[in-house]
């Protein structure tokens, strides 16, 4: 007999199909999809939220019409509770949730501080512009856009997916999305710089005639000190607030006793917004952790998105590697790309750094590219890479041993030959790493650590009692180490 359906699903699933008739594509995709009900009782209907960002952005923006379609289904005594993920360590096991109640507030837009400024009866060809040294001859300037950092050329994973369609979401509708501003944030290396070049360069292709800015938070600071040098502030707040799209890249380096300058940005993010120009900004911390701002400049960095973008796993990097060789008319063998891709994992700066030496050493020195080269190089010039090897390393020897994919071993399958290189993944995963058996267990199919803990005394036992098995573990355990000098 069929397991009932819980009446939430159905109920949720009604609202979505109303909800989708409301908003964007876009939207819906990157708000409204990650969403899922948990449970239905006395009419109050839960939903489970991946963040909190997700219960801010709803509540802010999305409220009413949530309400709206909740009370369609449910009646007018319908209530809303959000039960959010907080994500506490590397296992899903050790993350928790917290829930909370909707308020009774309406959506609301948000507060602004400035009056408008009557841009459109203003020449822009007369605009000062704070890019222009004083004294040489002033032109309509440039976007200050790299070209060759587009979407094509940027390679799209886990680790950035969210940040890349809010960005192009962005592009097509500058302004006009929940996406203002966009607060992107991460390590050193890991693609913000591209990332929102390539939203401006988009921008500019869809809206030829839109004002699309892209400055360095120091150029900003720079350029807000010379105004005050010349008495010149007027010009410079004229400019930036003709703009149609600013991109502020290391906004943290404005943080700290700039105040003035901090004022300045104040002033001008208000003006932009509130006439819905679109504001993108990066920085290495997220706004919750970032320091040295005013907190009413704080809060509105928190205004639209803010987003991460984490380093990427084996599949992206090797995508990464692929498609800048690509771009460059160049070829790396797969063994040498593989290797790359499998060694480097801290950012994809340290990725370029490599294939950078690899083709400078081949080139002065008439070398092949080759594996050893590609190990030389590597454990020349790039310190920061960890010696410890990775649990992706080791499924790819294993899984390249016996002639099968990663993907299998991680699929959920009971074939006994799957299941085996599994086991033998999950015996050097404990053998050569200091992970948890979860975070192990994580990563080879989603087991748990038990299954993990058995799998390794299964193989142990074996490969003491069976010649064959032994015969795997030695030759698996010599490619390791080989891989890894």
């Amino acid at each position: 007999m069929e397991k009932d359906i819980p009446s939430y699903i159905p109920v949720w699933k009604q609202c979505l199909e109303i909800i989708k008739d409301t908003v964007s594509p876009e939207v819906y995709a990157t708000i409204f999809e990650p969403i899922n009900a948990v449970s239905l009782e006395n009419k109050q209907l839960t939903l489970e939220l991946p963040s909190l960002w997700y219960k801010e952005i709803l509540e802010e923006q999305y409220v009413d019409l949530l309400r709206t379609a909740i009370r369609k289904l449910l009646g007018n005594d319908a209530k809303l509770r959000y039960k959010v993920l907080m994500e506490r360590g590397q296992s899903p096991s050790q993350n928790a949730t917290i829930t909370i109640s909707s308020t009774s507030r309406k959506a609301v837009k948000n507060p602004l501080m400035m009056p408008p400024l009557d841009v459109n009866s203003m020449n822009r060809k007369d605009i000062p512009d704070p890019f222009i040294v004083p004294g040489i001859k002033k032109q309509r300037i440039p976007s200050n856009l790299s070209e060759t950092l587009t979407f094509d050329n940027y390679v799209v994973g886990d680790c950035n997916r969210l940040a890349v369609a809010a960005g192009m979401s962005i592009a097509k509708a500058p302004g006009q999305t929940p996406f203002n501003p966009l607060f992107i944030y991460s390590e050193v290396g890991l693609g913000k710089t591209h990332l929102v070049n390539a939203i401006g360069i988009q921008t500019k292709i869809n809206f030829p005639d839109k004002i699309v800015i892209y400055v360095s938070a120091d150029t900003f600071y720079q350029q807000y000190m010379e105004a005050v040098k010349s008495d010149n502030l007027n010009d410079f707040y004229w400019f930036y607030q003709a703009v149609d799209m600013l991109i502020i890249d290391d906004i943290q380096f404005i943080s700290g006793n700039k105040t003035k300058t901090q004022e300045a940005f104040f002033q001008i993010f208000n003006h932009l917004h509130q006439l819905k120009k679109q504001i993108i900004m990066t920085s290495d911390k997220s706004p919750v952790d970032i320091t040295g701002f005013e907190p009413r400049l704080l809060n509105r960095f928190k205004w639209g998105l803010a987003t991460d973008l984490q380093i990427p796993d084996l599949e992206t990097r090797t995508a990464i590697i692929t498609k800048k060789l690509e771009n460059n008319g160049i070829e790396f063998s797969k063994e040498v790309i593989d290797y790359l891709a499998l060694r480097i994992t801290a950012n994809t700066r340290e990725l370029e750094g490599a294939m950078i030496a690899i083709l400078a050493q081949a080139s002065l020195n008439h070398r092949d590219i080759t594996l050893d080269l590609a190990r030389e190089m590597v454990d020349k010039y790039v310190k920061s890479t960890a010696k410890e090897i990775s649990i992706e390393y080791i499924q790819k020897i294993v899984c390249d041993y016996f002639g099968i994919s990663v993907e299998a071993i991680n699929a959920k399958t009971r074939k006994r030959e799957i299941v085996q290189v599994r086991q033998i993944s999950m015996y050097f995963a404990k053998k050569y790493t200091h992970l948890p058996l979860s975070v192990i267990g994580a990563y080879c199919g989603n087991k748990d650590h038990a299954t993990v803990l058995h799998a390794c005394r299964t193989i142990r036992n074996l490969s003491e009692t069976d010649k064959k098995m032994k015969q795997y573990i030695s030759d698996i355990d010599k490619k390791m180490k080989i891989g890894n000098i």
